[in-house]
């Protein structure tokens, strides 16, 4: 599970353990129950959450799919210029560097991906893979912890 990784790999954040934003709000509150491992089901939730017709066969992608991506794309942007000081700062360029060039290469792949499948035909495989791509890089690599850690 790529959430695993992104928030558990190690104890600190590291290039293959970025501390992504949709487990690492979820651990710190958690955290206050002393479960914070417990945050890592939190993309798997939001995944089902948001693709509930996909337990029916569903073939069709959602329009606010293609939404989500470009949402998520510009909230991605922004989280990077504003935090590029404070990752520079706290988790230093290599690791700033480093994600940032990951995050690109999601991105590329993600948008290549939803581009594709305009052009194709419908399939229930493609709407799980699509999701799941979209939501692993949600739980592994999206919105990277940049800052002091609390």
């Amino acid at each position: 599970m790529p959430a695993s990784v992104g928030l558990l790999a190690s104890g600190v954040g590291t290039v293959l353990c970025p501390f992504p934003l949709i487990t690492v709000l979820p651990a710190f509150w958690l955290s206050n129950f002393g479960v914070p491992q417990i945050a890592v089901v939190a993309p798997a939730l939001l995944f089902f959450l948001w693709q509930p017709k996909l337990f029916q066969g569903e073939v069709k992608i959602p329009k606010r799919s293609y939404v989500l991506l470009i949402v998520l794309i510009l909230l991605s942007i922004a989280d990077f210029v504003g935090g590029w000081k404070w990752g520079l700062e706290y988790q230093g360029p290599q690791f700033t560097h480093a994600v940032l060039a990951i995050n690109l290469v999601w991105i590329v792949f993600l948008i290549s991906a939803f581009l594709a499948s305009l052009k194709s035909q419908p399939r229930y495989r493609l709407n799980v893979f699509l999701h799941w791509i979209l939501f692993a890089w949600l739980a592994w690599y999206a919105f990277p912890y940049m800052g002091e850690l609390p």
